[in-house]
């Protein structure tokens, strides 16, 4: 499956500046500490979120194989603190579903405890929708970005967790 470098880079920007209350300063003193974690510990649980968002998708569909990411905490030891970013995409098994998946999203998201805080068109020339959401419970932030224009039509969506910590005495494991 091709991901176009542009769309991903917008979107991993995007998920890292504005999920979880960062601002585009790149100052994550607004992002919610997660609590301590190994960074392993952490990837599952944020690839969990991301598996009940895949649920509250409810159309047929294949989703990208991907794991989670170790990234920094802006302003903080990289080798003490660190989120993750889980960054996948869900291909509907008939193109048409696509508009019923973003839809269902919408709707289920807030049901589950997320806070819908940015959702329409973004800017670009093929103005797709695009839908941005917190969980405080879960310490977490989805962007959903609806490619309809994209062979194949998809939505791509980064999953990012707020601080982690490590236990004392270890360091990041970085992958």
């Amino acid at each position: 499956m091709k991901i176009k470098l542009g769309v991903l880079a917008v979107a991993v920007s995007l998920a890292l500046t504005t999920l979880t209350g960062c601002d585009s300063a790149g100052d994550d003193s607004d992002v919610p500490s997660a609590g301590t974690s190994t960074s392993g510990d952490a990837a599952d649980a944020v690839e969990a979120v991301s598996s009940g968002i895949r649920e509250l998708i409810g159309v047929e569909g294949r989703t990208s194989d991907s794991h989670g990411t170790v990234t920094e905490c802006s302003g903080k030891d990289p080798d003490t603190y660190f989120r993750i970013l889980h960054p996948w995409s869900f291909t509907p098994t008939a193109p048409g579903d696509l508009g019923a998946a973003m839809q269902r999203l919408r709707a289920a998201l807030p049901k589950h405890g997320w806070k819908i805080v940015e959702y329409g068109p973004d800017t670009s020339r093929n103005k797709n929708v695009q839908l941005t959401a917190d969980n405080d419970a879960q310490k977490a932030g989805v962007h959903i970005v609806r490619t309809d224009k994209d062979e194949p039509p998809m939505l791509s969506v980064d999953v990012v967790s707020g601080c982690y910590r490590v236990p004392d005495g270890q360091k990041v494991e970085h992958f």
